[in-house]
């Protein structure tokens, strides 16, 4: 049967599928959560100004890495740092307005731990003024240029097809050392060379090696009986890629400073960088060379110093500027085969311990 126009019809809602409700929740549990952490985030940047200690957010046991949230991680740990920070520099006044009312009754300040103060004992740290070393000095093989019979005489070299930058380096430590000259390999092997630098009476030969156009290695070795050194070149500047240096430097001799060479090796190692140079420095120049060991790093610095007054004395950098790390002492002159070694750099030794030093 037909129904009538005046009948109103009754339709029933089409049932909902249980998979589409299931979405539709999980949107709106979506959406409640980020929700959540919009108005946690406000809150976190609300207390940014210290009102509310952070402390108070997380229980004691509760870590900053927990935090899922990579933003919130990141401003919860910025914020801790921040806070650190400032406790640190409130305490440090603290202290200084302590001291400050103490006066003259305040107690000494306490010595801050470093390595080099904390530096494990070392039985071959030795006084310069022992009869020992000074008997050790008389006949070793720098005695002869210590007793003033020989005058140093160098010979710069490097390896095989040496680059612009490695040549340039050789030219600039050419003007550091006095009577140094540079001459390049040829292909020619060191065994070869030596006896040619001792027939000339050279008393050095110092060969600069280079990997990827950089020089890595520098190998000196005294003539003509030894010792030989091997060291690690890093962290080299020439003249150009300094800022603020000063003029070229002259043809005066240089004064030279050995500091912290205190063991028996920084002995030796110091007598051999100190046999680089003549004897009498031309105090006019008023040029010094540097050879600071710090960590058994050696940091090679070249100054010339001005006088501003009595008092104050001003220093320019000449360059170069480079830093050695010892990698071996070879008994006489270069001998890779059958070569004795005194000291060879050893890894792992270095490694188990960061307070042990050689020179």
């Amino acid at each position: 049967m037909a129904a009538s126009d005046n009948e109103e019809m009754d339709f029933e809602e089409p049932q909902v599928k249980g998979k589409r409700k299931k979405k539709d929740n999980k949107a709106e549990s979506g959406k409640k959560r980020l929700k959540e952490k919009d108005a946690e985030m406000e809150q976190l940047q609300s207390t940014s100004n210290g009102d509310i200690n952070t402390e108070s957010c997380f229980p004691p046991t509760f870590s900053v890495s927990d935090i899922k949230n990579k933003q919130r991680r990141h401003f919860m740990f910025m914020k801790l740092k921040q806070q650190k920070k400032k406790e640190k520099s409130d305490l440090k006044k603290k202290r200084k307005r302590e001291r400050e009312a103490l006066g003259d009754k305040a107690p000494p300040k306490p010595i801050p731990k470093t390595i080099e103060n904390q530096r494990v004992f070392d039985e071959t740290v030795v006084n310069p003024e022992d009869d020992e070393v000074a008997l050790d000095e008389g006949t070793d093989e720098f005695s002869s240029y210590f007793n003033r019979l020989t005058n140093p005489k160098i010979l710069i070299t490097t390896s095989d097809r040496p680059r612009g930058r490695t040549v340039r380096f050789c030219e600039q430590l050419a003007t550091v050392i006095p009577d140094s000259h540079v001459y390049y390999r040829r292909g020619l092997a060191l065994k070869k060379i030596i006896p040619q630098c001792v027939a000339r009476d050279f008393t050095y030969l110092i060969v600069v090696n280079e990997d990827r156009k950089v020089p890595n290695g520098l190998v000196l070795c005294h003539l003509p009986n030894g010792p030989t050194a091997h060291f690690k070149v890093s962290n080299v500047r020439l003249r150009k890629e300094m800022k603020r240096r000063g003029k070229d430097p002259s043809e005066h001799v240089p004064e030279v400073i050995l500091n912290n060479f205190t063991t028996r090796l920084g002995h030796s190692i110091g007598r051999m960088f100190a046999s680089l140079f003549p004897h009498d420095p031309n105090f006019i120049g008023r040029q010094v060379a540097t050879f600071h060991n710090q960590r058994d790093y050696i940091f090679f610095r070249f100054h010339r110093y001005i006088f501003k007054n009595e008092k104050k004395v001003g220093l320019q950098e000449l360059g170069p500027r480079f830093t050695l790390k010892l990698r071996s002492l070879q008994k006489g002159t270069f001998d890779s085969k059958f070569g004795e070694y005194e000291w060879v750099h050893k890894r792992h030794e270095m490694d188990s311990c960061r307070r042990k030093f050689h020179l």
